[in-house]
């Protein structure tokens, strides 16, 4: 006589349950290594730094040389101990980086950590908006693209994806306000706001996030002087992102469109078009999660020259700032912070398109 063994309903079967038990090891697996991959990366990068930028000289002489007698900047190189040896001076840096102390100014006397706090929400902002323009130009012109594969459409796609990606950022922010600041006059043509906007917004305990703080404030009109001087620097750098995205996009949609599956659902009378944006589309925006953390380097060194030439405010804008001034001891401190803010930042994108796309953990 055989007897039945009760399963509770709410256990899966063992088969199952096994594999979820490894499917979740090993992506805590992979967690661990991408974790533990990021302190070489950071290592790497700031040892770059630190000897690059040694190799110009000391700071002390390089920002203030000429400029104090010699025997008072003999006396700043030492108290800086910028006088020891240079493997002295890396192994205290390196201390320091590691404790969050990425050194002091010299033309201001400031912390890095407290320029980067107050300058960085700026381009941070710029950033977020440039991705927008790279999904809302990018993602749509390359589904267009991969849908008229060898017809007009896709080969005028893709020149101007080169010309996109090709075209120097500061050249491409002067166009722009060569044509819709003096031109027509449509937009302005620096800053983050106007100087009202900005007297408000810098009034009380804000975020530095002007759009937030605008929204915040209640008032409509601020929100849109804000909006305004955004679209000039968000195109300039969101379009170069944007001829990434849309090549990325169409290679990926023609690969997925060669997949059984969609032979599969093309052989049931499924249209071109539907099969691109039901079949095809969402398998091919994982690369694209993978790529936002390469495009965040990217993105930060086109900042720069968009802040510089729009003005903005932010931490590109200072670090220009500082280059001018010579102060090395600044430059090298915010180079190494924003070292450590794209590692970091691609260990994150690398988490996120684990959980999206399991074959990455492998």
């Amino acid at each position: 006589m055989t007897m039945d063994v009760a399963v509770p309903v709410d256990q899966p079967p063992p088969a199952l349950a096994q594999r979820r038990a490894r499917t979740g090891g090993t992506l805590g697996r992979y967690i661990l290594v991408r974790a533990l991959l990021v302190i070489p990366t950071v290592f790497i990068l700031v040892t770059m730094v630190f000897f690059f930028m040694r190799s110009i000289g000391d700071p002390i002489t390089a920002a203030l040389g000429g400029r104090l007698p010699a025997d008072q900047l003999q006396e700043r190189i030492h108290e800086a101990g910028y006088d020891r040896p240079i493997i002295v001076q890396y192994l205290e840096y390196l201390g320091n980086v590691f404790t969050g102390n990425f050194g002091r100014t010299i033309t201001d006397n400031q912390p890095v950590v407290e320029v980067l706090l107050r300058y960085g929400t700026a381009t941070l902002e710029l950033a977020f908006y440039a991705l927008i323009v790279a999904f809302i130009v990018g993602l749509p012109l390359g589904m267009i693209a991969a849908a008229r594969r060898d017809r007009w459409q896709d080969a005028g796609l893709r020149v101007g994806a080169i010309i996109f990606y090709a075209t120097p950022v500061f050249f491409a922010g002067l166009m722009l306000k060569l044509v819709f600041s003096v031109w027509l006059d449509w937009l302005p043509a620096s800053g983050r706001a106007s100087v009202r906007t900005e007297l408000a917004l810098n009034r009380g305990s804000g975020t530095g996030i002007y759009l937030i703080d605008a929204i915040a404030s209640g008032n409509p009109a601020y929100v849109a002087d804000v909006l305004l001087h955004a679209i000039l620097p968000a195109l300039t750098l969101g379009l170069l992102t944007a001829g990434i995205f849309l090549r990325l996009v169409r290679t990926n949609v023609i690969g997925t469109l060669s997949m059984p599956y969609v032979d599969a659902a093309r052989s049931r009378g499924v249209s071109g078009y539907r099969l691109v944006r039901k079949h095809a589309y969402k398998p091919a925006l994982i690369p694209i999660i993978t790529v936002i953390g390469l495009q965040i380097a990217l993105l930060l060194g086109g900042a720069v020259l968009t802040e510089t030439t729009f003005e903005w405010q932010g931490l590109g804008y200072q670090l220009t700032e500082y280059l001018t001034a010579r102060d090395f001891a600044a430059v090298q401190g915010i180079v190494a912070l924003l070292a450590v803010i794209v590692a970091l930042t691609n260990f994150v994108v690398d988490i996120i398109a684990a959980f999206i796309d399991p074959r990455v953990r492998y």
